[in-house]
């Protein structure tokens, strides 16, 4: 049965574990009904979305039109093969599949990078840290360490706003402090190319911390990021403890690096699963205060709010944001 009028449209967010699906019933409609499947209990992605479908809508309904941000870089030419799952994603099946009008196919973090403009709710947003407040249509930018680090940005322009992406969060990370310095020399000898993610996301940690153990002289351990999180918060070890420190140091530097790249006025907002889970740590940590640590730049750097996103399904957003534009 095909949709009417265009509507409902099918919005999806979709990692290597989860996807997680939502509906817009109408123009200008929050997205509800989101259900949350796990990748691993589907063959492909157009048959999760299909059972997603049925399962909300009912047997053979199909949405008008469907835009999927997946954890994964899109060329917009080329299927999308998920780097820790086996869904690979093509744009003309996924449409023939669903019998929908249109399919657009976004990177996750072009559509954090697109719902920046809708967070206005007091529940969309947490401040982090002092800041100024957000220029009203200036330039935005969102990071997120989660899996890996991702970053983009939400530009201005006559119709609209734009979202610019890329793999900043390959970027060469760059100490700012003599400690740093030294954790870096430590860890070349592994790594050639120390890279923002390298560190400062959930898979760096370990590598963070293995750093850390070098500096400190004390004896490597092999950790999962959620031990190396739960000592340091529990307060008992002082290796994780500096490992979680150092994490929220480096990226308040690379934060503001991010925000002078986009000239990010709006606001430099933090996205993903770690950034909840250490709420508590960022905020009493030295995260803005380097963040604003930037020689002659201190003053603009000063003026911009930093935020972490508390909504709760802001990429699904961004895609219906992506649909309208």
């Amino acid at each position: 049965m095909t949709a009417t009028n265009g509507f409902p449209w099918l919005v999806a967010d979709i990692g290597g574990t989860n996807a997680r699906f939502g509906l817009l019933r109408q123009p200008g409609a929050q997205v509800s009904e989101v259900r949350s499947l796990k990748v691993r209990d589907h063959e492909t992605p157009h048959g999760a979305a299909r059972a997603f479908l049925d399962a909300v809508l009912g047997p053979g309904q199909t949405a008008g039109q469907a835009c999927l941000a997946i954890a994964g870089p899109v060329s917009g030419v080329h299927p999308v093969r998920l780097t820790n799952s086996h869904w690979v994603f093509d744009r003309a099946l996924i449409e023939r599949a669903l019998g929908a009008e249109r399919v657009l196919l976004l990177n996750d973090f072009e559509a954090l990078a697109l719902s920046l403009p809708g967070l206005r709710a007091p529940a969309d947003v947490h401040p982090l840290g002092s800041g100024g407040a957000a220029v009203p249509g200036a330039a935005m930018a969102v990071l997120g360490p989660g899996t890996g680090l991702g970053v983009a940005g939400c530009v201005p322009c006559p119709s609209g706003w734009v979202a610019v992406t890329g793999e900043g969060g390959h970027a060469t990370v760059s100490p700012a402090d003599a400690f740093e310095d030294t954790l870096l020399q430590a860890l070349r000898p592994d790594y050639p190319h120390v890279s923002a993610e390298r560190l400062l996301s959930g898979s760096g940690l370990p590598t963070l911390h293995l750093g850390i153990c070098r500096v400190l002289g004390v004896p490597e351990q092999a950790l999962p990021p959620e031990e190396i999180t739960r000592r340091a918060l529990e307060g008992g070890d002082g290796t994780a403890r500096t490992t979680l420190d150092t994490f929220c140091a480096m990226l308040g530097t690379f934060a503001g690096n991010v925000a002078l790249t986009f000239g990010a006025r709006g606001g430099l907002y933090l996205a993903g699963g770690l950034t909840h889970v250490l709420a508590e740590a960022l905020q009493a940590s030295r995260f803005r205060e380097r963040f604003e640590a930037k020689g002659r730049f201190r003053a603009q750097l000063s003026a911009i709010p930093t935020m972490r996103v508390t909504a709760p399904h802001a990429a699904l957003s961004g895609a219906a944001a992506a649909l309208a534009a």
